[in-house]
């Protein structure tokens, strides 16, 4: 019987034993899934830096506004930005739509202020046309200024010069007011110089810049006339404005001598019209003349504030452009003796406003 307590007792002993061990077992696992979480502390910062600085975002973004907020350098003084060669502009003045082609040549630079001409037409004529005859593109393309080249109004597109010519006189269109809002039109675009804005017209068109000369001095440096005298009546301008005049004396159409055409129209002579400025500018009556082949040059000048008065008078010459391409055959061929544009633009050089 000893035995047999004996042997129990230590099979109970055995057995919670077992127990103890097997629990023992089954909570060591729980303290080594706990663990990871030292483990895991490594990994999750590289997943954050990864996720939350991006290495294709910062840059770009940063760049951005820099482009954005950046001003090219030629856009610092016109409004738009304009490349070289011709645009045609279209503005409203006085209840007209009125039209203009502005050149602008290829070195051209928007921070620099820059000489502008005013090229007027012919009566039945057009801008293109007077690009054509004057040739006055090419010479801005190689001396660096801007030329506008606008058109006249109505069925013959005329210009009114004051006592002539066609629809634009008859109905009164104020083209001088139209010149001025094409120079502000067109300072919109381009860097002008305001104080080197000149004026040059071919018949009907050099009788509108001797109005001009007369009525928008304040903007008007200096005019270069062909082939018409002057169509007014009255002139008061507001200061000197010197004068450049070519004329050939057998002009049909704007006869040197003046007198009625026969057309019926009336024409005041070439000699008036040069008198004329001759006292308005205060220049010596006395002229310093040359004569080179069949082209007679005179000067008149000193005159007040830096001003002149020059005519070159072409002997034998037609209706024409001294120098550019004829109108028509029928209008008449120019000379080849000189070239017009070449010493026009020379003259303007010359004379800025005071």
């Amino acid at each position: 019987m000893p035995t047999l307590k004996t042997s129990h007792k230590l099979l109970c002993f055995w057995f919670i034993a077992l127990i103890l061990i097997l629990a023992c077992g089954t909570t060591a696992p729980t303290q080594s899934e706990v663990i990871p979480e030292n483990t895991a502390t490594p990994t999750a910062p590289t997943s954050m830096q990864t996720e939350t600085i991006p290495e294709a975002t910062v840059p770009p973004t940063a760049s951005i506004p820099t482009h954005t907020e950046a001003i090219p350098e030629d856009t610092t003084t016109p409004e738009v930005p304009i490349s070289s060669g011709d645009h045609t502009r279209t503005i409203t003045y006085d209840g007209l739509e009125r039209r203009y082609i502005l050149h602008i040549p290829p070195n051209y630079k928007p921070s620099q202020p820059t000489p502008l001409v005013l090229a007027y037409h012919g009566i039945k004529l057009n801008a293109q046309e007077m690009m054509r005859i004057s040739g006055f593109s090419a010479q801005a393309d190689k001396d660096n200024f801007l030329v506008a080249y606008p058109e006249g109004s109505g069925t013959n597109q005329s210009w009114n010069g004051g006592e002539c010519c066609g629809e634009a006189m008859m109905k009164k269109v104020d083209d001088v007011g139209f010149t001025r809002a094409m120079i502000e039109d067109a300072a919109k675009l381009v860097n002008i110089d305001r104080s080197r804005i000149y004026a040059t017209g071919f018949s009907n068109g050099a009788i509108m810049v001797y109005r001009l000369a007369c009525d928008l001095a304040d903007l008007i440096a200096a005019i270069g006339p062909v082939a018409a005298a002057p169509a007014t009546s009255s002139c008061n301008p507001s200061r000197p404005v010197p004068v450049i005049h070519f004329h050939g004396d057998a002009d049909r159409l704007n006869p040197y001598d003046g007198g009625t055409t026969s057309g019926g129209r009336e024409f005041m002579s070439v000699e008036d019209g040069i008198n004329l400025w001759i006292g308005l500018n205060s220049c010596p009556t006395q002229a310093q003349e040359t004569q080179t082949g069949n082209i007679i040059h005179r000067i008149y000048a000193p005159c007040q504030q830096n001003a002149a008065v020059e005519l070159y008078k072409i002997l034998g010459g037609e209706h024409a452009w001294p120098g550019g391409e004829a109108v028509s055959q029928q209008v008449g061929e120019p000379t080849d003796e000189i070239d017009a544009t070449a010493l026009m633009w020379a003259f303007f050089t010359e004379h800025a406003q005071p």
